[in-house]
């Protein structure tokens, strides 16, 4: 029974190690992992409020899409409107002549809606990959800070290429 029980200059000694790192963890180590927490935290509200003005600017491209798109139609029925009038002998002229110009409007609003979803797109695109590239430097910097963990890295970088190239 001697075996499971410490002597008291033993646990007062353990105590007091104890206490050491505590007060050093605590003065030292807490406000850093609660500085990297907070960073975090502020990187990923930034980055939610990007993707939510992404969201906003694509909402907005959408609503421009269809006011486009009701101009043409409504554009498209003045035309119409305007050749049922005339009723001549010009009318299947009139109609051919309509039609021609609501495709071309139809295909320009097209062009410009899909010009401005491509550039969307492409915002949308570049910040995500500054956003990756951001994560992985970051990762690869936490990841590889001694040279044996960047020793470790390459081979096995070169282990598998070895294994792509057999």
């Amino acid at each position: 029974m001697d075996l499971f029980l410490p002597e008291s200059g033993l646990v007062i000694w353990m105590l007091i190690a104890f206490l050491i790192v505590f007060a050093i963890l605590a003065k030292a180590g807490w406000p850093m992992i609660m500085n990297a927490v907070d960073k975090r935290n502020q990187h990923i509200s930034d980055a939610m409020l990007a993707a939510k003005e992404a969201n906003e600017a694509l909402a907005g491209v959408e609503q421009k899409r269809k006011e486009v798109l009701a101009d043409t139609q409504a554009e498209q029925l003045r035309i119409m409107k305007e050749s049922q009038e005339l009723k001549t002998q010009i009318v299947e002229e009139a109609k051919e002549q309509a039609r021609k110009e609501s495709e071309k409007i139809i295909a320009e609003a097209h062009t410009r809606i899909k010009k401005e979803q491509d550039e969307a797109m492409v915002q949308i695109k570049s910040e995500v990959v500054a956003l990756s590239f951001s994560i992985a430097e970051k990762l690869l910097k936490k990841e590889l800070d001694d040279k044996q963990a960047q020793s470790d890295f390459i081979e096995k970088l070169l282990d598998n290429s070895k294994n792509i190239q057999a």
